[in-house]
């Protein structure tokens, strides 16, 4: 194939990722921030950062697609999202359907769960295909291999020499691939990857480099390991923000904190629901940022803000943590008061504090304590919150 070549892009992303769903967190492993990140995020984005891409169709699934519209992506070449089948086989048709009416040259096939693909990886699958009918990036399997029938006994030992481990993307000539797909869809067989079905219809697969990196994230301590990788890429450091915040009380019948509403004499008194221990969160997350404070971003003189939910607050400061390409390591908060009590209430604050960060509970501490008696939180006229933020974010220097 020679001359000028449209290049599409299919994002197999409709599995409910189960395997990979960590305690606290019940979001589809392609939904999960990896370095303050969504994992399908990242992945688009290794396509959608490259100007050889004519067209990227995501395969979602169907109870997905409010998920995948809050990722916020946009790009001139990304078509609308298109619901997956009930495996992965068909999942894959239905992207390639969708592509139909492009009618691109090549098509790249990639796991959403592929997030950290190197160019490098995307560079030699299409560079193959200038000669070959199928590309498949692979490693060479290092490890000594043994086949056993019964999983109780070893029945022989495989020469590693000639096994590979099979990545993404897997790149095809689109003609080819979308028909080898329609007949393989009327087999009782179903085929774990698109290289499979190629190698069924006949078609040349060329092994291009893969890489170690290229890791596909299935269970939970896939993540853990894709954060040192990303870490390894980009050098970070750790930085520290502290808040500080009061509200009086004021006439009413229940009092916010932590995101939580809780029963009292009264309410706190503040143009939005004046939650106390969250403007001491957002406030230190600002200053880790170097952003300021809750007033510079949401102006109390700013009638649109009159009795907001401070979650508001806290979900725009950690957003711009994302936004930098960093991560939030753990919020500290400390509540000063002589009532109510916050013990019962600590771990619907930590559930509340962590799905505003999209962090886990186990990231958030929760602290209270009286001043004895003493000054005006003693004489029960007010709650104080003091906060502290830790977030890494990729050094600047």
């Amino acid at each position: 194939m020679t001359g000028p070549r449209s290049i599409a892009v299919i994002v197999v992303a409709a599995g409910r990722g189960e395997r990979a769903t960590a305690s606290g967190d019940a979001r589809p492993k392609q939904y999960r921030k990896l370095a303050g990140i969504a994992v399908l995020s990242r992945t688009m984005g290794a396509f959608l950062d490259r100007a050889d891409i004519s067209w990227i169709v995501p395969v979602i699934n169907a109870e997905h697609a409010e998920r995948y519209e809050a990722l916020g992506l946009a790009d001139p070449r990304l078509l609308p999202p298109v619901h997956g089948g009930a495996n992965r086989q068909a999942s894959v048709l239905a992207g390639l359907t969708a592509l139909g009416p492009k009618r691109p040259d090549l098509v790249l096939i990639q796991d959403a769960a592929r997030p950290l693909v190197p160019g490098e990886v995307i560079d030699g699958v299409i560079k193959a295909l200038a000669g070959a009918e199928a590309a498949l990036p692979t490693v060479p399997v290092t490890d000594t291999i043994k086949r056993s029938i019964d999983g109780k006994t070893v029945t022989a030992t495989e020469d590693r020499s000639t096994l590979f481990a099979a990545q993404t993307p897997q790149g095809f000539r689109f003609p080819q691939i979308l028909s080898a797909h329609l007949r393989a869809g009327r087999m009782p067989r179903e085929f774990t990857d698109d290289a499979a079905i190629a190698e069924w219809a006949g078609l040349t697969v060329a092994l291009t480099p893969g890489s170690t990196t290229n890791i596909k994230i299935t269970h939970p301590e896939d993540f853990a390991r894709a954060e040192r990788l990303l870490a390894q890429e980009a050098p970070m450091e750790t930085r520290v923000g502290s808040g500080f915040d009061v509200h009086p009380f004021d006439v009413g019948n229940a009092v916010w904190l932590g995101g939580v509403e809780i029963p009292h004499t009264h309410k706190l008194k503040g143009h939005s629901d004046a939650d106390v221990a969250l403007h001491a969160l957002t406030d230190a997350i600002y200053g880790a940022l170097g952003e300021g404070d809750i007033g510079k971003h949401f102006p109390p003189s700013d009638p649109q803000w009159k009795g907001a939910a401070s979650s508001i607050f806290l979900i725009h400061a950690a957003g711009l943590v994302a936004e930098r390409g960093g991560r939030i390591v753990n919020l500290d908060v400390t509540i000063v008061c002589e009532a109510p009590r916050i013990g019962p209430h600590v771990e619907a604050m930590k559930a509340a504090i962590a799905g505003a960060c999209s962090i886990s509970p186990r990231r958030v501490a929760i602290k209270a304590t009286t001043s004895e008696e003493l000054g005006f939180t003693g004489r029960r006229e007010g709650i104080v919150a003091m906060a502290t933020a830790s977030v890494e974010l990729p050094r600047e220097d």
